[in-house]
């Protein structure tokens, strides 16, 4: 792949009457992490679902690695949300990672060595040695979401999208899961885009910030878009950010919706 990852160009999503956000104009390169943020509402995980082609944007172009989105591509991961597997879910936790290795083929996806092996490390890197053999649906939500990351990444995405990936880990879990995707963007040039309410865990990590609210959004680094007077105009009302001991403070009334906000 010689282009970008992604590019929008005047991407817009409504819904009857209601428009989710407009004019998303951007490229996102190879190896870059792009943090998406809002409150609840503003459009984050529709966004995602534009790139995965499960929502049809109203006007303008989407492109992936290339080419105009399409669904299931073995180049994209995924991250969903937390969704708690059922009790009798007939799979052991490291069979949920080895469905990343070409499970969209028919057969036993890593039977080879070489598959078996990287699976084993990436149960290794998200802290599932432990129950690698458990029943998957008798694990905890934060168990589950740990194998969600590692199978996204077992195939070696160019393009990894993360819908809430930390939700139900807590912080010593939340630190290895995105160090691990850092590392997928660093070293292997995968492309991030990482919705979350919560910028802090990930914000030493960012190279761009898209934030959408009330209908809008805006685009740029940490410090360009995290910023009072950026917010306030987005918002249409006061916001004040703040930083402490190198975490942002978000405050305002009408952003409370947002983790990240005091």
């Amino acid at each position: 792949m010689t282009g970008p990852a992604l590019r929008l160009h005047e991407a817009a999503v409504q819904f009857g009457a209601r428009t989710l956000w407009s004019q998303v104009s951007f490229a996102l390169q190879q190896g870059e992490f792009l943090a998406v943020l809002g409150p609840n509402g503003a459009g984050k995980s529709t966004f995602l679902k534009v790139l995965l082609g499960l929502q049809r944007l109203s006007s303008g172009t989407a492109e992936v690695l290339d080419r105009p989105v399409r669904r299931g591509s073995a180049e994209v991961g995924y991250i969903p949300q937390h969704h708690q597997l059922e009790p009798e879910t007939p799979l052991r936790a490291k069979d949920v990672v080895g469905l990343g290795l070409e499970g969209h083929k028919y057969g036993i996806p890593w039977a080879s060595r070489k598959a078996r092996a990287r699976v084993d490390e990436l149960i290794e890197q998200v802290g599932a040695a432990d129950y690698a053999h458990r029943p998957v649906g008798l694990l905890s939500g934060g168990e589950q979401q740990r194998l969600r990351a590692a199978q996204a990444l077992a195939g070696d995405p160019a393009l990894l999208l993360c819908d809430e990936p930390l939700h139900s880990l807590d912080l010593h879990h939340q630190r290895a899961i995105t160090e691990l995707i850092h590392a997928q963007s660093v070293h292997h040039g995968s492309a991030v885009v990482f919705v979350t309410h919560e910028i802090n865990p990930v914000v030493r990590h960012v190279d761009r910030v898209l934030y959408f609210a009330r209908g809008g959004h805006r685009i740029g680094t940490v410090a360009e878009v995290m910023r009072s007077e950026v917010l306030s105009e987005l918002y249409q009302s006061p916001v004040e950010v703040i930083e402490h001991k190198g975490r942002l403070v978000v405050m305002s009334e009408h952003a409370e919706g947002d983790h990240h906000h005091a």
